[in-house]
């Protein structure tokens, strides 16, 4: 390859002289030797045999140019070595290397054109690159003249002002930078103001400025501190929110919610509004039960905070409790109010904002975002109501079953109803719920507190009967029921739910809602000072009359009748009641009216007594509490039947329990009451002295339930006949009674308006079967005065003594007759003297004449039945004997028909009858005892009776008798 290359220089040695001295001492040229160019003649000049020789050439030789031929020749030696083959071989490569030479030569000279034309216009190259160089010289030259003469002062001012400009927007930017880092001094100063929104303005603003200014190193730290500021503002806005839960301001509340509105957390305030609105109402209970419990211990022990509200509860005592319980609703109040008037505010603000987004429906995107949110705001509302309401009454139910409230006085109790009605009356308007956890816990110790409190009553109740001398109660002829203190909630004509003691009734508080009446102050749950002003009504200030003066004057009026006839002082009952019958007006007439005046001015003065005022204002005790909490109604209403049932029992027992009387068969007592007086025995009558010691649970339970009976007091003499054997006392008991009944069916509508429907049929059974026998016990209580005011007996004797069986006719009434009226004038006047101590009423006046006058009668056909012989003309003298009876008694008493008349004229009459009739008649007359018809038949023996009818008629008699034995 060297000898290639030497001849490749050598070719180029061939080259015109011109060309040679041109070129640079770079090109370095060799000369061949003479042994290469005889070598190179020496070779073959067939092309192709050259062509042949340069193909059998190994491939080895045409690789790259580090192949180091002379170690590949050495290394193909053979192991032995021939000189003949050496040279042979040595010559087969000197012809491949001549032929390779002269191949490289012919090309050289083949191209030789190209190359002088190449090197030419290189030379050529070389000249303008001289000239470049010259022209390039000369222009630094002159740039050095003109930068030092003009363009380096010139681009030195526009460089400084380029700086300059950047200098003021740096510094624009460093005071933007140091307003910003003094921003929170002044969010410190608006969070102090409450203005939130300001605030969080401000911060938001900062916030986008800063990213402005974010390729600042300290602008990175600024909005890490902005962000947390942020977050600050948040916590603080939360707390803002809290306070609005117990003490709702528009104008804090309003900046709050422009807050939430900057942050876009609309939705996330509600939730949180909601927790905190839960939060307050236990804080809240919490703080208020601890601060009494711990007033109460009176020391500073810090155990009670760490007890649960449920068990804290259980340590108020009876005295705090009250006013525990009004501070507790009390603020419960605050934050239902406060819940209130945060749904008033979105109400009014989404009104608002509707108005402003129907004028202005640019922003379609935004107006639908914030209807999203005030559906949401709504919905969460409206759901909240129900929730919180629900925690008011849970931690309500908690304090009020923490405590036994069974001994409580009945108007500290009726003041727990009347908080808690209250309550639910909240509870009704603020989300129209009826209260059922309150109501079943309220019920829970109503009843338990009214058993044990009905059951003192019923025992202070038998105390009063026993000590009752049963005097007149006197009152105002006005009086009324309502005039009580404990019936003015019925006067007042509002739900019963409405607190009875503490607010008038007005039309206002019947359309005004509780919130709206107290939205701008004032808490419905003060115990106001004058709640109790009505206590001091006294209705029975009154004497029974309208003034001393009148009650003077009447005792004048009745002491100047001195002078009337004894006749007509009879009239006692006719001119009491102002019926009297139409008579001449006599001037005697004119007087007894003076009389009748001071009666009249009593008649409308009810009879009643002390126990009859405590019982009746009982029932309005037992009502208040029915009617403020009416699951218990049934309940109540059973309880208050029995204050009248042991009542009604009292005065039968007391007076009108007779064995000898009531075993005659007149039907003083009917089935009804009877029926009644034996349910009351069995059910509230505990008539056993001592308890049984192996007794039952059971049976203790049930005596528990029952009363022992009531016995009458020693002071009550009803023995003395001067007294008309107590009538006072009686009249005074059975028309207590009879007033207590009416006002019990005064009272019925209010009771059947409150009375479960269930239970409905109770409350029908008690009036029909028990109420309205009040006065039935009248008859059996006055029979007892009328069997004994009248000498029937002595009247008997004094008919024993006439002789029936006359001869003639007689015109003289018999002896006895004048007796039996001269009894009846001694019971009017009588009756008169008690009349100055107890108005006796037209209906006591009737029956007892009415009795009086019936066992008259008996006891004349008894006298009658007791003659062993009569003829017809005593027949005539007994019809005369009645009929002068008859004359004189009706101008004592206006009773008509005269009581028994048919049956003493009857009997007279029978006495004339022929056999056939009298045994027809005799079936038809079962009114009269067998000793009477017997008598009848005997009598009638030998005048127009032979002994056969006799028989006959004994033996009808006897088949009548029969059954009845």
């Amino acid at each position: 390859m060297q000898k290639i290359k030497s001849l490749m220089t050598r070719q180029g040695l061939r080259s015109p002289q011109e060309s040679v001295n041109d070129l640079s001492p770079i090109e370095s040229f060799r000369i061949p030797t003479k042994e290469e160019l005889r070598e190179l003649h020496e070779e073959p000049t067939d092309p192709q045999a050259q062509q042949e020789i340069i193909n059998s050439i190994e491939e080895v030789y045409f690789s790259n140019d580090s192949f180091d031929i002379v170690k590949y020749e050495l290394e193909r030696l053979p192991p032995v070595l021939s000189l003949q083959e050496l040279e042979e071989y040595r010559d087969k490569l000197k012809q491949q290397q001549a032929a390779v030479s002269k191949k490289v030569a012919d090309l050289i000279l083949e191209k030789q054109p190209a190359y002088v034309e190449e090197l030419e216009r290189v030379t050529s190259l070389q000249t303008g690159l001289q000239l470049a160089a010259v022209i390039c010289t000369n222009g630094r030259r002159h740039l050095n003249i003109a930068k030092e003469g003009f363009t380096q002062t010139s681009l030195g001012l526009l460089a400084n002002q380029r700086k300059r400009q950047l200098l003021i927007g740096l510094l624009k930017s460093l005071r933007t930078i140091k307003t910003l880092q003094r921003t929170d001094v002044r969010l410190s100063e608006m969070l102090e103001e409450e203005d939130y929104p300001g605030a969080i303005q401000l911060c938001l603003e900062c916030q986008k400025a800063a990213s402005t200014f974010k390729h600042y190193s300290c602008i990175s730290e600024l909005n890490s501190k902005l962000q947390d500021t942020l977050e600050q503002i948040e916590e603080q806005l939360d707390v803002a929110l809290s306070k609005i839960c117990k003490n709702f301001d528009i104008n804090h509340y309003t900046k709050v919610q422009q807050a939430y509105r900057l942050l876009g957390k609309t939705q996330t305030a509600m939730d949180q509004l909601h927790m905190h609105f839960t939060q307050a109402i236990h804080n809240t209970v919490f703080q208020v039960v601890l601060g009494y419990v711990e007033l109460c211990a009176g020391n500073t022990d810090t155990k009670f905070q760490k007890l649960q509200y449920k068990d804290l509860c259980t340590h108020i005592t009876s005295d705090s409790y009250i006013p525990c319980l009004a501070d507790l609703c009390k603020a419960l109040w605050e934050v239902m109010l406060s819940y209130y008037l945060t749904m008033q505010w979105h109400e009014n603000h989404d009104q608002d904002e509707a108005a402003v987004g129907s004028s202005d429906g640019n922003n379609v995107i935004g107006t639908e975002e914030n209807s999203f949110d005030r559906n949401y705001v709504k919905k969460k509302l409206e759901h909240g109501l129900s929730r919180i309401w629900q925690d008011v009454q849970l931690k309500v139910k908690t304090y009020l079953l923490g405590t036994d409230l069974s001994n409580f006085k009945y108007d500290d109790f009726i003041f727990v109803l009347d908080v808690i009605s209250r309550l639910m009356q909240v509870g009704e308007e603020f989300c129209g719920s009826k209260s059922e956890v309150l109501q079943e816990s309220i019920r829970k110790q109503s009843v338990n507190y009214f058993k044990t409190y009905h059951r003192t009553r019923l025992e202070e109740l038998r105390m009063f009967l026993e000590n009752e001398t049963w005097e007149l109660c006197p009152v105002k002829s006005s009086f009324s029921i309502l005039q009580l203190h404990e019936f003015k909630f019925m006067e007042q004509s509002r739900s019963p739910s409405v607190s009875p003691s503490k607010q008038p009734a007005s039309a206002i508080s019947a359309t005004v809602t509780l919130f709206e009446q107290y939205c701008n102050g004032g808490n419905p749950f003060e115990i106001q000072a004058d709640s109790k002003d009505d206590e001091t009504e006294d209705v029975l200030a009154s004497n029974g009359y309208e003034s001393d003066e009148q009650e003077k004057s009447a005792y004048q009026e009745y002491d100047s009748d001195s002078d009337v006839p004894e006749e007509l002082k009879r009239d006692y009952v006719d001119e009491q009641t102002g019926d009297a019958p139409i008579k001449s007006v006599s001037r005697e007439t004119l007087r007894s009216r003076k009389k009748s005046d001071y009666n009249l001015s009593k008649v409308n003065a009810p009879i009643l007594t002390n126990t009859t005022l405590n019982v009746i204002r009982l029932v309005g005790k037992y009502m208040q509490m029915m009617n403020i909490l009416k699951p218990i109604a049934f309940d109540v209403i059973h309880f208050m039947s029995q204050l009248f049932d042991y009542y009604l029992y009292a005065v039968y027992t007391f007076f009108g329990r007779n064995d000898t009387f009531e075993s005659t068969g007149l039907g003083l007592s009917s089935s009804r009451l009877r029926t009644t007086l034996n349910r009351i025995q069995e059910s509230l009558i505990d008539l056993e002295v001592s308890a049984d010691p192996s007794g039952t649970l059971t049976a203790a339970e049930e005596r528990k339930e029952k009363v022992p009976s009531p016995h009458l007091s020693h002071l009550v003499v009803l023995t003395s006949g001067n007294s008309l054997y107590g009538l006072a006392e009686r009249v005074v008991a059975t028309e207590s009674l009879v007033f207590l009944a009416e006002q019990f069916e005064f009272l019925q509508p209010h009771l059947d308006a409150v009375m479960p429907a269930a239970k409905k049929p109770f409350l029908q059974q008690f009036y029909s079967q028990t109420v309205s026998t009040a006065s039935e016990l009248r008859k059996p209580v006055y029979w007892i005065v009328a069997a004994k005011a009248i000498d029937y007996e002595q009247m008997l004797l004094l008919m024993a003594n006439v002789k029936w069986d006359v001869k003639e006719i007689m015109s003289q009434h018999n002896v006895y007759v004048d007796a039996l009226l001269k009894e009846f004038e001694e019971f009017n006047r009588r009756l008169n003297e008690v009349s100055k101590r107890v108005r006796i009423p037209l209906p006591v006046s009737n029956i007892l004449w009415e009795h009086c006058i019936r066992l008259a009668n008996r006891t004349l056909v008894e006298g009658y039945a007791n003659v062993k012989k009569c003829s017809n003309e005593g027949r005539a003298l007994m019809q005369l004997d009645f009929q002068q009876f008859l004359m004189k008694l009706e101008k004592l008493t206006d009773i008509r028909p005269i009581p028994d008349k048919e049956f003493v004229e009857t009997y007279i009459k029978a006495y004339y009858l022929t056999e056939n009739d009298m045994e027809r008649w005799i079936k038809e007359h079962r009114e009269y005892s067998t000793k009477q018809l017997t008598n009848l038949v005997n009598v009638c023996l030998g005048s127009h009776i032979n002994k056969k009818a006799r028989q006959k008629l004994l033996a009808a008699i006897d088949d009548i008798d029969r059954p009845k034995r």
